[in-house]
């Protein structure tokens, strides 16, 4: 399908020929109402006619298009988006080009002139005289035309250079100032032929470099179906490369409580600028966490040596967790009906022997009901699909790939049909020597509600010895497994179960499994995955899902199609305590595992404090109470969403959301369910000392102990809820 842009207005300064003209001409074509804007200058910036512009008008009402010449500077800003709003109504798109070259010698750099009025002055006051259109409709694009002088610098364009590169940082943060409202902002560098590079080029080559090779990048990019945001690209002749920050590992050169020396600087230097597994940082949040990375290293003891780099890498497995960590997979919908909720539950063993299996089995049955384990099936297409793959810093063999361990929460029993959207995001990364762990969050929402959160603990082999970490504090723990209350046995097959959507061969080929290693065709994971869970469900809450809290387990040795499943259970309070074996052979196949049934669990996360609750919980319970009395006020104070997640001994243990953004406020516990504008990880001790003021937020940060993801800055507004804190 064509793209369209009926009903759209376009802003296209510089417009009067070269690429602006292009643009504007093309723009019409679609269906845009189109503002021609050129000032009519020379090349030299001198003169003044409307010609330019008319010219392009006349063009475009010929072939039957709306448009309407605009002959005032840049400038003037205002004067440019009044001229779109009386002729068309509105301002939808926003097309910053600027057609414009003057060389100046260095020493006139320091000097007010032409080329940073119009470049870069001229675009913040076009864009500031749009923008609160844009916000107000929701919608905007943004278009900045940089310089590939500006990007790399030029031989006698140094004012023209820092103008371009002046632009690139404007609209990097007009993008992120945007994407709240759907105003995207990109940048491009262009090269194409025009009467000004007529005058250095080689015709043939200004030939070759025709205007309408580099038009379609920008129609793409303002198209309301195109989401990049904050984008740099370089474009000319048909070609199209985007551009990216990268940074060297680095190196600590200094020592705890030593002072740092221009000799260590010196003596590191080649560590310092070699690029080999080098960081892409993408914002101003994650080059700050590579510095509060250096001081907690340097607290630690670590200090001025060749191999101490800020981030932590590996040449050898393509490991690396200062990129890969916090990552998002692309959102992955699992559409399904009564049919595939059936074959799950036959997948993990039931069947109608069992009356009491029939809610499960029967889409007519009164009490027709989803088994809870059925959560990890829509979770899983961002493992199945090769969503790791995609993700930077986790450069590996997907061969050596096992499923190490699994937890499943739900917040609502889930579904017998519809659709789920599942939201993926690299936890964390861990360097087990032998291998290395890659720790996977998944959230999936119907609509927009939470329904249930997946952890996924995958172990890479031979991925390890990058130096990482061993351990995290974002990892769902295993627990000792206590002597044996109940034993339930069941013989099990695996040809049902890959129906529910692991189409893996490893399960069903011979000779498949055979590559692996293996004798014969091994069970999925997951399978006796579900048949534990379903043991537990029977024997404890009457097969009733509603009961079903929360499941973990670890993998510790395949099953072989035929064998059966003996499920070990032990009772402490709404927690059941599991293991899983062979029976055949008595080997242990699910350790340190557990189900949490719905209750006042002593084992559950509510009840880690003394009194039974978290400490933060009645801080919570004021904002809420604070944000029903003011929150329309908040709201428009804030205009944030932002995201707790509350520790106690290294475990998440509570999430909240404060909803700063839409309506009249709103706070509830669970994580956002869309994207939180910034998140907070903080132990519910340290959470307390900070909002009763006695420990500082911006020492807690650097000291490692308050862990910020998102827009940093925002966290400053927080002191409108949390001011008071004696009152909390």
């Amino acid at each position: 399908m064509s793209l369209s842009f009926e009903g759209r207005v376009v802003l296209v300064t510089g417009a009067g020929g070269g690429l602006g003209k292009e643009y504007a001409l093309a723009f019409a074509e679609r269906g845009a109402s189109v503002v021609v804007n050129d000032l009519g200058v020379d090349t030299k910036g001198g003169g003044k006619s409307s010609a330019a512009a008319d010219k392009v008008v006349e063009e475009i009402r010929a072939k039957g298009g709306k448009a309407v010449a605009n002959y005032d500077s840049v400038e003037d800003g205002e004067k440019l988006i009044q001229t779109a709003l009386d002729e068309f109504g509105r301002i939808g798109k926003l097309q910053c080009f600027f057609c414009i070259n003057i060389y100046f010698s260095f020493i006139l750099l320091s000097t007010p002139d032409l080329i940073h009025r119009v470049h870069l002055r001229g675009s913040f006051l076009v864009t500031r005289a749009a923008w609160n259109h844009m916000k107000k409709q929701k919608f905007g694009r943004i278009i900045m035309t940089a310089s590939a002088a500006g990007i790399y610098g030029n031989f006698g364009q140094a004012n023209y250079s820092a103008a371009k590169l002046g632009m690139l940082g404007l609209a990097n943060t007009l993008a992120i100032e945007g994407r709240n409202y759907n105003i995207y902002c990109n940048t491009i560098a262009p090269v194409a032929g025009s009467r000004l590079t007529e005058t250095v080029m080689p015709p043939d080559l200004v030939a070759s470099l025709k205007p309408e090779y580099v038009a379609p990048i920008v129609l793409w990019l303002c198209h309301e179906q195109c989401q990049e945001n904050g984008g740099l690209f370089e474009v000319g002749a048909g070609w199209i490369g985007k551009l990216r920050w990268e940074r060297s590992q680095g190196c600590i050169v200094r020592s705890k409580n030593e002072p740092m020396s221009p000799e260590a600087v010196r003596d590191q230097w080649e560590k310092i600028c070699d690029f080999t597994d080098s960081t892409r940082p993408l914002n101003i949040g994650e080059s700050l966490q590579s510095m509060v990375s250096v001081l907690s290293r340097v607290d630690g003891g670590v200090g001025a040596n060749p191999t101490a780099s800020a981030a932590t890498t590996s040449s050898a497995s393509g490991i690396n967790p200062a990129e890969a960590v916090g990552q998002k997979l692309p959102p992955t919908t699992f559409s399904f009906n009564h049919t595939q909720s059936i074959l799950y539950a036959l997948g993990v063993g039931m069947s109608t022997k069992d009356s009491d299996h029939l809610r499960f089995l029967y889409e007519g049955h009164p009490d027709f009901s989803c088994l809870p384990t059925f959560g990890v099936i829509p979770s899983q297409a961002a493992m199945m699909d090769g969503g790791l793959g995609s993700v930077p810093g986790l450069n590996i063999d997907f061969t050596q790939v096992l499923h190490g361990e699994q937890y499943l929460e739900l917040y609502k029993p889930l579904p017998t049909s519809g659709e789920l959207t599942s939201e993926a995001t690299v936890a964390d990364v861990l360097d087990k020597g032998s291998g290395a762990v890659i720790l996977l969050d998944v959230n999936t929402y119907s609509g927009k509600e939470l329904v249930c959160y997946n952890q996924w603990s995958v172990f890479v082999v031979g991925a390890g010895g990058f130096g990482g970490k061993r351990n995290s504090d974002k990892a769902k723990v295993c627990v000792v497994y206590r002597s044996k209350q109940c034993v339930v046995s069941l013989r099990i097959q695996a040809a049902l179960y890959r129906l529910s959507g692991d189409w893996n061969p490893l399960h069903i080929d011979p000779s498949f499994a055979a590559m692996g290693g293996f004798k014969a065709p091994i069970l999925h994971g997951l399978c006796s995955f579900g048949f534990a869970a379903r043991h537990v469900l029977k024997q404890y809450a009457d097969n009733d899902p509603s009961r079903f809290k929360a499941i973990k387990v670890r993998f510790v040795k395949p099953v072989m199609p035929g064998q059966s499943l003996q499920t070990e259970m032990w009772k402490e309070g709404n927690r059941i305590h599991i293991q899983c074996k062979v029976k055949e052979t008595d080997a242990v196949v699910l350790s340190g595992a557990y189900v949490d049934l719905q209750g006042a669990s002593e084992a559950s996360p509510e009840n880690l404090t003394q009194g039974g609750g978290l400490q933060s919980e009645l801080v919570f319970a004021e904002i809420g109470r604070r944000i029903k009395d003011v929150g329309s006020e908040l709201v428009k104070k804030v205009n944030a969403v932002f995201g707790w997640e509350i520790t106690k001994d290294g475990q998440n243990v509570a999430q909240w959301t404060i909803d700063l953004k839409n309506g009249c406020g709103a706070l509830h516990k669970g994580p956002y369910s869309g994207k939180a504008d910034v998140t907070f990880t903080v132990s519910d001790d340290d959470f307390m000392e900070v909002v009763q003021g006695k420990l500082n937020p911006q020492k807690a940060f650097f000291s490692g102990k308050l862990k910020i993801r998102g827009n940093i800055m925002l966290s400053q507004k927080l002191e409108v809820i949390l001011k008071d804190y004696a009152k909390l």
